[in-house]
């Protein structure tokens, strides 16, 4: 039988968490490779205030500013493809230090499109960005995979997925600094909305040459199938033959739909549709994070995203690190499917109106979405040998997800409201259960050659 991407131990065959067969330990390389998680982390949690601050700068609608997300994501699904190639073509190494150029020069053009001032001017920054983005993600996930024992291949990108979560924290933190208002008055200005996109661009610019001099070797990743009577021996079957894979790609398109939709409108449920804080309440939060409106406290645009930041990804942080531990006893696909399970209840929490339980709902969403991205990842290049570059170009392409389903998202709630909006993560999270409760299935016919 086939084993999971799961580490039931962290040894096998002289190999390690960090240490492969041959006896090399690539803990350092590991922790360099994770900065990349953090920075991307850094970047998207930025993106997920801008929806609130361009619909009060730019006057847009809840589905306009979804454009903010689309523009970010169809980087991904357009650079997704190439990155691959570039992977193949010039290694991991190569591969990185293009996508870090990227980065960097799509924050530093926030510099001019704060002086254009336009929408398009903005969106471009952020394709570019995200462009760059896509080359580290096409690498770094299946990288993490083989730095290592592949039976500790799940727990390695969790582990390291970890960092990004670190990042989503940051990111609100950095980018509602500068554009976030903390009373009752809105921002309406993008005069420093460069500011934290300089900030990024400085720091990618040093982990860039620091990426220039350090040794990171192009390390394969090993194919498996089952041969009746016999060893194991390099399978047969087309990608597009495994379904363990095609159905990877289709439920990590679903998974970064829910995920961009409850990130990025955060902050309309929590602005619109969180009940009145009482005056204890507000009084034990800093002063910039609740005004009082007509004689009851509400919590700030601002505070909105430091909850956003250090409450909800604070949990999904928690998840992240608790969820990589529970991968070392429990099978992946199988706590895939029950976090997934978990999150359509807290979106039929967030969708009613039940007070403070519908918002503890939508704060735990975040707790059980930590494991899913880099689950769903290493299930779907699991035992995939020389084919696992390609297809983790596919799988980050389905990052487009992010750009379309959003849309739909906003567009329910301007008509509907805000928690009707709910309604799309919902069915997403019930596809992505689907998809772990059936992955062992697909996964024993695909390394089958028969």
């Amino acid at each position: 039988m086939t084993r999971t991407p799961q580490a039931n131990s962290t040894k096998s065959e002289g190999g390690g968490l960090f240490r492969t067969a041959d006896g090399k330990n690539y803990a350092f390389l590991f922790l360099l490779v994770t900065s990349l998680f953090l920075l991307w982390g850094v970047c998207n949690g930025m993106i997920d205030i801008l929806n609130k601050h361009f619909q009060d700068s730019l006057h847009i609608s809840k589905m306009q500013s979804a454009f903010v997300q689309f523009a970010n994501y169809m980087g991904y699904f357009f650079m997704a493809i190439p990155s691959g190639i570039l992977a193949r073509r010039f290694g991991y190494k190569g591969a990185i230090i293009i996508g870090l150029a990227l980065v960097a020069a799509g924050a530093f053009w926030f510099i001019p499109a704060t002086h254009i001032g336009t929408y398009w001017s903005f969106l471009l920054g952020l394709f570019i960005l995200a462009a760059g983005l896509t080359c580290l993600e096409t690498v770094a996930n299946p990288y993490t995979t083989v730095l290592g024992a592949k039976e500790s291949s799940a727990v390695r990108i969790n582990f390291a997925q970890s960092g990004n979560g670190v990042g989503w924290m940051i990111g609100p933190v950095l980018g509602g600094f500068f554009v976030l208002s903390s009373t009752s008055e809105a921002n309406t200005s993008n005069a420093d909305l460069y500011k934290p996109y300089l900030i990024v661009g400085l720091v990618v610019s040093v982990l860039t040459m620091i990426f220039v001099f350090a040794k990171v070797p192009d390390l394969p990743a090993e194919e498996e199938c089952k041969v009746e009577g016999g060893p194991a021996k390099a399978a047969v079957k087309p990608l597009f033959k495994r379904w363990h894979f095609i159905l990877a790609v289709a439920a990590q398109f679903f998974y970064v739909a829910a995920q961009t939709g409850v990130f990025s409108y955060f902050v309309n449920y929590i602005h619109s549709d969180t009940p009145a804080l009482s005056e204890g309440m507000a009084k034990s939060l800093p002063a910039n994070m609740t005004v009082l409106t007509d004689g009851a406290y509400h919590i700030t645009d601002r505070g909105a995203g430091e909850l956003l930041s250090f409450a909800a990804f604070g949990l999904f942080l928690l998840g992240r690190f608790t969820g990589s531990f529970a991968l070392r006893i429990f099978k992946a696909h199988s706590m895939l499917a029950l976090y997934s399970i978990a999150n359509v209840l807290m979106m039929v929490l967030v969708m009613f109106p039940l007070g403070w339980l519908s918002v503890a709902g939508l704060f735990m969403s975040f707790f059980f979405m930590s494991i899913t991205y880099p689950t769903i990842f290493a299930l779907g290049i699991h035992g995939l040998g020389e084919e696992t570059k390609r297809a983790s170009s596919f799988i980050v392409m389905a990052i487009v997800g992010g750009a379309i389903m959003p849309l739909f998202m906003g567009w329910l709630a301007d008509n509907w409201g805000m928690r009707t909006g709910f309604l799309m993560p919902l069915i997403c999270f019930v596809v992505i259960a689907i998809y772990g409760l059936t992955w062992q299935k697909l996964e024993n016919q695909d390394a089958d050659p028969k």
